[in-house]
């Protein structure tokens, strides 16, 4: 699966995005607002195989991201997945970019096509976003694209409870 945005382009992640995914998520750059940090090269693996058999098992997930002006090199992931808010299955939009791409306006892009394709392809009524409170970009970004803080959810022991963010599809009946 590939969709095209203004300028990025969005694809089902390969076994071969697997050494720039774990990039991505092993520098400690690209994850500030981690409360767990960089990942561990096994961590990566783990994650990203549970990426890939999420898509397998749902016909959807974590794209990988990258510029059409350089559509062989990924700049991130991210999407939709099916994710645990504590003990309810939520429909989640998560993202994590190269910090070199950062404030491009390329996760506000993404997020706005990966809400669009959950109401409009899978038929959702509502998706869900969590985000670090100290993550002033990200809620800029859920924010632009019409979610709001619905609760919070205490989700990382000693750290201080995520932001629980929704926008419900207005097209449903």
């Amino acid at each position: 699966m590939k969709l095209l945005t203004e300028k990025l382009i969005l694809e089902k992640p390969t076994p071969k995005d697997f050494q720039r995914f774990y990039e991505i998520n092993s520098n400690p750059e690209n994850n500030l607002f981690n409360p767990f940090g960089a990942m561990s090269y096994e961590v990566a693996k783990e994650v990203f195989h549970k990426t890939l058999e999420h898509w397998e098992n749902h016909d959807f997930g974590v794209w990988s991201i990258a510029e059409k002006s350089n559509p062989d090199y990924k700049i991130g992931f991210g999407g939709l997945t099916n994710r645990y808010y504590g003990d309810e299955i939520k429909l989640n939009l998560g993202f994590r970019l190269d910090k070199k791409y950062w404030g491009k306006g390329y996760a506000t892009e993404l997020a706005k096509t990966a809400i669009e394709f959950g109401f409009e392809n899978l038929k959702q009524e509502a998706i869900y976003g969590l985000v670090r409170p100290k993550n002033v970009a990200s809620v800029k970004v859920l924010k632009k694209c019409g979610m709001e803080i619905v609760d919070t959810l205490d989700d990382v022991p000693n750290e201080e409870k995520s932001l629980v963010f929704k926008i419900e599809n207005k097209m449903q009946p």
